[in-house]
């Protein structure tokens, strides 16, 4: 499990407002030395940055809401401000102000302020509000809540992002500041070195660690979906004793998932979950963790604790594999990003590999109006978010190569 999890108490990093670092850091592109050293990115391309640059000329609250496909995203982003020559905000989860005091510093400094996912963090909502509403910097909140691996699929979103925009167009329509948006951003990374070079010595310590005969023999598409398979059926052995029907993924996932969480959520809950993974994992969490923070379990109950946030993240992983994602378009992209998501699984870490391309493209802006949210079951505001960052993936993922057999 990766650490993701911290067991001290929240303490709220707020944003640097100051403009001389990022500054020097767009002037002399270290976000882009740093990417292409630690994330393999090696060039990248902004679409329609006017978009976003009339939105700032017009003095709109701006929100950005891309899709969350890597880690590299929000420095990604970086790109993007420095060609319509601006700096940006953005919400971070707490955990990665505690990864060393040289990664949270550059979070820090360059707009980054956190968030408790494990809990309600009212600091942060109001903070997210504030800087919208000011107008300052555009914000940057990634709507699917984690990172997912799965470029070409738009995962749930969460309902906080149309919150802090209505909350902050209430205020500037109050205050007479003028219009709100929301900026849908596509996310897209093209793989432009050899496929086969590349994944095949992954593939064949995957299948070291498997117990398993390397299959060279194999096809690089066959050979990936019975690592998958593989995989997949380790987790239904051990927590359902023994493999489930093959026949129809997305239910299998979803049984899997369920049989995971809903005996956690009848402990800590009193009743199963269902839906979205995110909120159910933020409703355990947030009752699990207060009273191993507080130092007021015992250490069996601690480790109990920890076993059963492991079952957890092993959920929420779960949650991002797409049913057929390679077989329905076998694009050098979906391999490449799949082989990563099974390498990340195993060993909490991905080799990165380099020449990656990225696309960073600028949607039309969705006006976000000062109305309450409907009662109906879907807010139309989420609706059309989804729908206008689907439409992007879509055309951006069809930009991909298809795999081709050496």
């Amino acid at each position: 499990m990766q650490n993701i999890i911290i067991e001290k108490p929240y303490q709220f990093v707020p944003p640097h407002r100051g403009t001389w670092w990022p500054a020097i850091i767009q002037r002399f592109n270290l976000y882009g030395i740093y990417l292409r050293k630690y994330e393999g990115v090696a060039s990248y391309e902004v679409r329609y940055p006017e978009r976003l640059k009339e939105s700032l000329d017009a003095g709109r609250g701006v929100l950005l809401a891309p899709n969350h496909s890597r880690v590299s995203d929000p420095l990604v982003l970086g790109f993007l401000a420095r060609e319509v020559d601006c700096n940006l905000y953005s919400m971070a989860s707490w955990h990665l102000f505690n990864q060393g005091w040289l990664k949270a510093w550059a979070i820090h400094i360059m707009g980054g302020f956190s968030v408790y996912r494990e809990g309600t963090d009212r600091k942060s909502i109001a903070t997210a509000i504030d800087v919208m509403v000011e107008a300052d910097r555009p914000l940057v909140l990634f709507p699917e809540g984690s990172t997912t691996r799965t470029n070409d699929h738009l995962h749930s979103l969460l309902d906080g992002v149309a919150f802090i925009a209505r909350s902050a167009a209430k205020r500037r329509e109050k205050e007479g500041r003028g219009a709100t948006v929301i900026h849908p951003i596509g996310i897209k990374y093209h793989f432009q070195g050899d496929i086969e070079a590349t994944l095949k010595p992954v593939l064949h310590e995957l299948e070291f660690r498997l117990g398993w005969r390397t299959l060279e023999e194999l096809p690089l598409l066959e050979r990936i979906e019975r690592i998958g398979e593989g995989l997949f059926c380790l987790e239904e052995i051990r927590y359902f004793g023994h493999p489930r029907n093959p026949v129809d993924m997305e239910a299998r996932t979803r049984e899997l998932i369920d049989q995971i969480l809903h005996p956690l959520e009848r402990e800590w809950l009193q009743e199963p979950g269902e839906g979205n993974v995110l909120p159910r994992i933020k409703a355990l969490r947030s009752r699990m963790l207060p009273d191993m923070i507080a130092g007021k379990v015992s250490p069996e109950e601690r480790a109990r604790r920890w076993m059963q946030l492991e079952d957890i993240y092993v959920a929420q992983q779960i949650s991002c594999y797409v049913a057929n994602y390679v077989r329905d378009y076998p694009s050098i992209d979906r391999l490449l990003e799949t082989v990563e998501r099974y390498e990340e699984d195993l060993k909490d870490a991905t080799t990165h590999h380099g020449m990656l391309h990225v696309v960073i493209e600028v949607d039309h802006p969705i006006a976000v109006g000062t109305e309450r949210r409907p009662k109906a079951e879907q807010d139309p505001l989420m609706v059309e978010l989804r729908k206008r960052l689907q439409t992007m993936l879509t055309g951006l993922g069809q930009e991909s190569k298809l795999y081709a057999p050496a």
